[in-house]
C-alpha cells in the first residue's frame, strides 16, 4: 500500500477490494467492524474465516484473516495495540460482525500521526468533503 494512499489528501477509492478478496483470498470470510465499545468510534473494518472468530472467542483478542496475506491476523501481536472482545454481534443476514472492544493499546490503525508518530486511534481518520465528493480532509486531532 502507497503512502498517499493511506495518508493522503487525493481520493483512490478502491471499490475493486471485494472483488480482489474473492479472487486471491484462500478462505471464506465475511466483513468485520470493529468499533470502541466504549466512545462508539469505529477503528477498522477487516475480514474474518471461522478460524479467525473461533481463535477472537479463544483469545478475547479481535482477530481477524487478512486477505493479503492469507494468514491470521491478531490485531496487536506484533504492535502491542491490541482490541480486548468486549461483545460481538451478528447482522440479521449472518454475514457481518461487530466486534465491539476496548482497545489496549496507543491506538488501532497501523498509520501514525505526523507530529507524535503514535498510532492513530482509527483508521477513519479522514473525511470527505459531501460537496466536491472528492476532497479529503483530516479529521481534526488526526492529523
Amino acid at each position: 500500500m502507497s503512502k498517499e494512499i493511506e495518508e493522503g489528501l487525493k481520493l483512490n477509492f478502491d471499490f475493486k477490494k471485494l472483488r480482489k478478496v474473492m479472487e486471491k483470498c484462500e478462505s471464506d470470510v465475511v466483513p468485520v467492524v470493529a468499533q470502541d465499545a466504549d466512545t462508539k468510534e469505529v477503528l477498522i473494518v477487516a475480514y474474518a474465516n471461522k478460524l479467525a472468530l473461533d481463535t477472537t472467542l479463544k483469545e478475547g483478542m479481535a482477530t481477524f484473516w487478512s486477505t493479503s496475506r492469507n494468514e491470521l491476523w491478531i490485531k496487536g501481536k506484533t504492535s502491542g495495540d491490541f482490541l480486548k472482545i468486549v461483545e460481538i454481534r451478528v447482522n440479521c443476514e449472518q454475514n457481518s460482525l461487530l466486534y465491539l472492544v476496548r482497545p489496549a493499546g496507543k491506538g488501532a490503525c497501523h498509520t501514525k500521526h505526523a507530529a507524535t508518530n503514535l498510532p492513530r486511534a482509527s483508521c477513519y481518520y479522514r473525511r470527505l468533503d459531501l460537496q466536491d465528493g472528492e476532497t479529503l480532509s483530516f479529521v481534526p486531532g488526526a492529523e
